[in-house]
């Protein structure tokens, strides 16, 4: 959940007083004190109007309090964060970007179109809670498939000549490296024949080989890397 520092923060870009904010807010001044100074909890009904009256990104956004996304469940994520890919699709569920990585990582059987989605994700959102993110990756033996596609978005940043974005996305590559599963693995198609397996084992890409995952994704293959 977004910290009471950086609901203030939020406030003072939209140079509003206090006051202001809590009459937009639907709250009292002393109330909305109390929240910038951590020492009231936001509510879900007061989050949803900050997040609408202070435009939070949704890096900002709380994690919700659930396991297992479905398909229909992870497109309407991913549009919720903007990626056009999806862009079509009316979203019910607001999650955080690194909830919906974590949800989609922790699956079996991905759709392609949704593992393409993960890198732009990823490149979208740099700033996002990394220390959640890995920590429950390793937990649920995802940390070589968040590697790999956090190394997709470092290569999407190298393209877009954003540096900063690349330079931290390479901190996030060397510490998930530190931790790299020597076990083979696939990005969400864990039903692949033997043939395919073999195949894959020959032709994937360097990244996909360093990470030990049988897969076909590459920057190259990323309609939005061009």
């Amino acid at each position: 959940m977004v910290s009471g520092a950086e609901l203030r923060a939020a406030r003072q870009r939209r140079r509003w007083t206090q006051v202001r904010a809590a009459v937009r807010l639907g709250v009292s001044q002393a109330y909305l004190s109390l929240v910038e100074t951590g020492r009231r909890p936001v509510s879900r009904r007061l989050f949803a109007r900050l997040r609408r009256e202070y435009a939070l990104r949704p890096t900002a956004w709380p994690f919700l309090d659930f396991e297992t996304c479905d398909a229909r469940c992870l497109a309407e994520a991913l549009a919720s964060l903007g990626y056009p890919g999806f862009g079509y699709l009316r979203p019910r569920r607001r999650l955080n970007p690194a909830q919906v990585l974590l949800l989609a990582l922790k699956q079996d059987r991905l759709e392609s179109r949704a593992a393409a989605a993960l890198p732009w994700v990823v490149a979208a959102y740099p700033d996002l809670n990394w220390n959640w993110l890995v920590d429950r990756a390793k937990v649920a033996d995802c940390q070589n498939r968040l590697g790999f596609v956090v190394s997709l978005a470092r290569q999407l940043a190298v393209r877009r000549h954003d540096d900063d974005a690349a330079r931290g996305l390479s901190d996030v590559v060397q510490r998930l490296e530190l931790s790299r599963l020597a076990r083979e693995d696939s990005l969400g198609q864990a039903d692949m024949t033997d043939t395919e397996r073999r195949w894959l084992r020959l032709y994937r890409s360097d990244e996909a080989r360093r990470w030990n995952l049988l897969t076909d994704l590459s920057v190259e293959h990323l309609r939005y890397a061009t």
